[in-house]
């Protein structure tokens, strides 16, 4: 047992180095909240959320309110009893899903130092494999984005993210100039952010048949997910489910509809690793595949995200990329990028991942 003393918040800003541009609008800097755990054995847990507005309905404010109000219902819990502490969550207060997994990845955290082991063994993973991340493009001019492509080609990444719903011809012609620009064998992934109409969503997802793209994610407004299955049956490119697949309710209601191929795990949508893993589990039972995503979080929350990763062959997709466009990194320890991509965790126990101290010093305390 691991019983929890104190739990302090962080509120954390780190401006971007160009602005990230989605259907839903633009960001020019992150916005997350940091959790550190102590418990009475002296083990200290980490967790972060980068609250997404026009996600999850949350924002840094409302993520240190609520945080204030869980961080008062968890003290003196043991912090290895995970279920209980979403139990306890839950029962406070609905959804929050991102506050709320920054307290599970803490938590996590601890439990797997109190077992001697990386977390991702402490979630029960065995695969061992390494992790490829894609890099994205944000949305713009068609030519912006093939500049932007080009870049990302030569900076060795295998893989290339493409942010859409600016208009459907348009997108079109925006992965038409990205193919002129960067070839046929560089493999895409494309995101509507909820972009399309259904009627849009089968016209662009046929005219880009041809273009060597794995999936599709998110194509129409998330509650229109009745009408996901009739996309994805037109469609010759696979329908992956994002802002519709919050949590593992979510998938079971996407799963018996046969609405989409392939789900995105964002711990911030689900609310931590915990239900994040309950959504892989589905997702195993029926024969899909998944990809870890995220928000814009530093390297703390994704570490546990990469940890994850190594949970499940149903696994296929890193989508891990925002740390690269940070300006600063806070981050002591996770998960390090190497070439073409590739993603390495560290080996030590627990999360392995922590707060430069000398950046807490800069940053407001909310005990």
């Amino acid at each position: 047992m691991s019983v929890i003393t104190r739990i302090t918040l962080f509120p954390l800003r780190i401006p971007l180095k160009a602005p990230f541009v989605t259907s839903l609008g633009a960001l020019e800097a992150v916005e997350s909240v940091i959790v550190r755990i102590t418990a009475q054995d002296s083990l200290l847990g980490w967790g972060e959320c980068n609250p997404f507005w026009s996600i999850n309905g949350e924002t840094q404010e409302t993520c240190m309110a609520v945080g204030k109000h869980l961080a008062k219902a968890l003290v003196g819990h043991d912090a290895t009893d995970i279920e209980g502490l979403h139990a306890r969550m839950d029962r406070l207060i609905f959804a929050n899903n991102s506050i709320k997994s920054a307290f599970d990845i803490a938590c996590h955290d601890i439990a797997a130092q109190a077992v001697g082991q990386p977390l991702f063994r402490s979630l029960g993973g065995t695969v061992e494999r390494t992790l490829i991340t894609d890099y994205t493009v944000s949305l713009g001019t068609k030519e912006r984005m093939a500049d932007d492509a080009e870049a990302i080609v030569r900076n060795g990444f295998q893989v290339i993210k493409v942010k859409l719903g600016g208009g459907a011809q348009a997108d079109i012609e925006r992965i038409r100039a990205i193919r002129e620009a960067i070839g046929s064998e560089v493999p895409l992934r494309i995101d509507a952010n909820q972009g399309w109409t259904p009627e849009q969503a089968i016209l662009v997802l046929n005219a880009l048949g041809d273009a060597h793209i794995q999936h599709c994610e998110e194509p129409i407004p998330r509650w229109q997910f009745m009408e996901l299955r009739r996309v994805k049956e037109a469609s010759p490119i696979p329908i992956m489910a994002d802002e519709s697949c919050c949590d593992h309710h979510d998938a079971e209601r996407l799963i018996a509809l046969g609405a989409c191929q392939r789900f995105n795990i964002k711990l911030g949508k689900s609310g931590g690793l915990f239900k994040a893993k309950k959504i892989i589990v589905l997702a195993e039972q029926a024969g899909m595949e998944v990809q870890i995503g995220g928000f814009l979080e530093s390297r703390l929350a994704w570490t546990a995200a990469a940890h994850l990763a190594l949970t499940s062959d149903a696994v296929r997709y890193c989508d891990m990329d925002t740390p690269l466009m940070f300006t600063e990194d806070p981050v002591v320890g996770g998960i390090i990028y190497g070439s073409a991509g590739s993603i390495t965790l560290p080996t030590t126990k627990g999360l392995g991942a922590s707060i430069d101290p000398a950046y807490l010093l800069g940053l407001v305390e909310v005990p």
